[in-house]
C-alpha cells in the first residue's frame, strides 16, 4: 500500500470542504488510519474521536507506532500540550473528516473490490449470511464479510463491536480483502453508519433495501421515523446497482429516492411477478422452506433450511443481491438449503416431540410480528411460553411494541433481561410489563439464565399434563454470550447453547418412556 503525506490529506478534506488545519511537518508520510489505539499499525494516522476520548489514547497509539494525528478544533489545544511536536490535523467536522482520510489513508481499496451492502430494519443478517454462501460456493477466493456478530477480512476473523465498523476500521478491512487477494465484500449497513457517514466514500456495487418499520426512534439514534428512513435511503447514492423490495413498506418513498439516485434499480418480491426476482410456490417442508425462485435467468427449485416467509423473503433478496453483482444466482442455490444463520429461527425439539424451543434474535415490532406467526404457522395447536426483554435506554418504542406483540401471541410469558444498560433490569421489566395483555399470566424474573430454568420447569410441566405440543420462544440475545448492565458485559450461557442443554436433559429423562 502507498503512503499519502499530511498535506495530501489537508488538501482533500478542504477539497470536500471540511475547513482543517495543519500542524506540523506537511511531509509527514501516513500509512493507513485508526481510531482505536489498540488497533494501531505503525505508520497510522490516529484519530481523536468521541466524548469519551481521554488524551492517554494518543499516548498509546504513539506508543503503537502512529506517526500523526487528526481532532477536532476544541480538542487541539489539549492534544497538542499532550504530545507536543507531533504532527496533526486540525478539523471542523471530525466525522466526515475522518471518513474522507481513511478511505485515503488506506488507498481507496473499494475501487479494486465488488462490494454488497446490505440495510434494512430486518432480515440484514440473514440476507448477507445468504450472500456470502452463495458467492463463497462459486468464486475462486472466499468473500471477505462484515456484521453483527463477526467480521472476516482475509486475513483474520474478529468480533463486532457494531453492525458496521467505525470509518477507520471499514477500511483497514476492506484494504486487508484487497491485499489478501479477495474480490467480494458483503457487508450488513445500518442507519446508525449511513447516519454518521462511516460508510462515507464506499462504493457499493450493490447496495440492497430490504425493508423499513418503526425502530431504533429514541434520543440516542434516529429523531423521528423521517429520520431513520432518510438515513436507510443514503445508500442509494453510494451504489451502482439497488437492489429493492417490491413489498417494502413505504416504497413510494424508497422509489422517489431511487428515482433521484444515479444508481440501476433491480427489484424482487416474495410473490410479486412484476419483480425482476420473486418467489413462488412457498411451501413448509421438514423443518425448513421449500420454494421456487424466478429471475431474469429462468427459475429454480430452492429449499432453504429456515422457517417462514420472512426467510424466503430473505433468500430472494439473497438471490437479487448475487445477481446483481454479476453472478448468476440460480446456478449457486444448492448451498442454501446447507446455511445455518446463528440464532434465527433455530429450532431444539425433543425426541419425543413434546417440547421444542426456538431461539431467535427477533427484537423490535417488525421481527416479533414474523417470528410468532411463523411459529403459529407450523405450531398452530402449540402452548406458547415466551421469554423476552428490551434493550435499556434506546429504541424506545420496543417497550411497548415487544410486550404486547409477544404476549399476544403467547400462553405464558416471562419477563427478563436482555441488555438492560443504563437502566436497573428489575426498573426496567416493571416498565414493559405494563404492556402486556391483561388476560395473558407472566412473571418478572431479571436473571436471564434463572428465566429460561423457570420457562423450561413450566414447559416440562406443561408437556405432561396435556399431549398439546409446548414450544418455549427465547428471543433477542440467541447466541450472545454475555449481557450488558451499565458498561458492564457480564458473562452468561446463550440461549442457544442452554436450549441444547435443556433439551439433552429432557431426552435423557425421559428416554425409558
Amino acid at each position: 500500500m502507498n503512503s499519502i503525506t499530511l498535506q495530501d490529506l489537508a488538501n482533500l478534506l478542504t477539497s470536500k470542504s471540511i475547513a482543517t488545519a495543519l500542524v506540523g511537518d506537511p511531509s509527514c508520510q501516513v500509512y493507513g488510519c485508526a481510531c482505536d489505539s489498540r488497533a494501531v499499525e505503525s505508520g497510522n494516522l490516529f484519530v481523536c474521536k468521541g466524548a469519551a476520548f481521554k488524551p492517554v489514547f494518543l499516548d498509546a497509539a504513539l506508543g503503537a507506532g502512529a506517526v500523526a494525528y487528526l481532532c477536532a478544533a476544541e480538542r487541539e489545544s489539549e492534544l497538542a500540550l499532550q504530545a507536543p511536536g507531533i504532527p496533526h490535523l486540525v478539523c471542523t467536522d471530525l466525522r466526515k473528516a475522518m471518513a474522507y482520510v481513511s478511505a485515503a489513508a488506506w488507498g481507496y481499496p473499494d475501487q479494486d473490490l465488488t462490494i454488497i451492502g446490505v440495510t434494512g430494519t430486518k432480515g440484514k443478517t440473514t440476507t448477507t449470511c445468504l450472500i456470502r454462501s452463495m458467492l463463497d460456493s462459486v468464486l475462486p477466493r472466499p468473500c471477505a464479510f462484515m456484521g453483527t456478530h463477526d467480521i472476516f477480512d482475509g486475513v483474520n476473523t474478529y468480533e463486532s463491536a457494531n453492525t458496521t465498523p467505525e470509518a477507520p476500521d471499514l477500511w483497514r478491512y476492506l484494504a486487508h480483502a484487497k491485499e489478501a487477494g479477495l474480490t467480494h465484500v458483503v457487508m450488513e449497513v445500518s442507519s446508525q453508519a449511513l447516519k454518521y457517514d462511516r460508510t462515507l466514500g464506499v462504493h457499493f456495487s450493490v447496495g440492497c433495501f430490504l425493508n423499513i418499520g418503526h425502530d431504533h426512534i429514541s434520543p440516542v439514534e434516529h429523531p423521528s421515523f423521517e429520520d431513520y428512513l432518510d438515513s436507510k435511503l443514503r445508500i442509494f447514492d453510494q451504489a451502482t446497482t439497488c437492489v429493492v423490495n417490491l413489498d417494502t413498506d413505504h416504497y413510494a418513498e424508497v422509489a422517489r429516492a431511487l428515482a433521484t439516485s444515479n444508481s440501476t434499480a433491480l427489484t424482487y418480491s416474495l410473490d410479486n411477478p412484476a419483480a425482476n426476482v420473486y418467489g413462488s410456490c412457498i411451501k413448509p417442508q421438514q423443518g425448513g422452506t421449500r420454494f421456487v425462485a424466478h429471475t431474469p435467468q429462468g427459475a429454480s427449485k430452492v429449499f432453504i433450511d429456515l422457517l417462514g416467509a420472512h426467510n424466503v423473503e430473505d433468500a430472494l433478496a439473497a438471490i437479487a443481491c448475487v445477481e446483481a453483482s454479476g453472478v448468476d444466482g440460480l446456478q449457486c442455490t444448492k448451498i442454501l438449503s446447507n446455511v445455518r444463520v446463528p440464532g434465527r429461527m433455530e429450532l431444539f425439539s425433543t425426541a419425543d416431540k413434546r417440547l421444542t424451543a426456538i431461539v431467535d434474535y427477533a427484537h423490535n415490532d417488525v421481527s416479533y410480528r414474523r417470528f410468532f406467526e411463523t411459529v403459529k404457522q407450523y405450531f398452530p395447536t402449540a402452548y406458547i411460553i415466551s421469554l423476552f426483554g428490551v434493550s435499556g435506554g434506546k429504541a424506545l418504542d420496543r417497550y411497548e411494541d415487544l410486550p404486547r406483540i409477544g404476549s399476544q401471541f403467547s400462553d405464558y410469558v416471562i419477563l427478563t433481561s436482555d441488555d438492560p444498560g443504563p437502566i436497573d433490569p428489575t426498573t426496567l421489566l416493571d416498565e414493559i410489563s405494563a404492556y402486556v395483555a391483561p388476560d395473558t399470566p407472566y412473571e418478572k424474573i431479571p436473571y436471564r439464565p434463572q428465566a429460561r430454568l423457570r420457562a423450561f420447569e413450566l414447559a416440562q410441566a406443561q408437556a405432561a399434563q396435556d399431549k398439546t405440543p409446548v414450544v418455549m420462544c427465547l428471543l433477542g440475545k440467541a447466541d450472545e454470550g454475555s449481557v450488558r448492565i451499565h458498561n458492564i458485559d457480564v458473562p452468561q450461557e446463550s440461549d442457544v447453547s442452554a436450549s441444547a442443554h435443556m433439551i439433552a436433559w429432557y431426552d435423557a429423562v425421559h428416554k425409558e418412556d
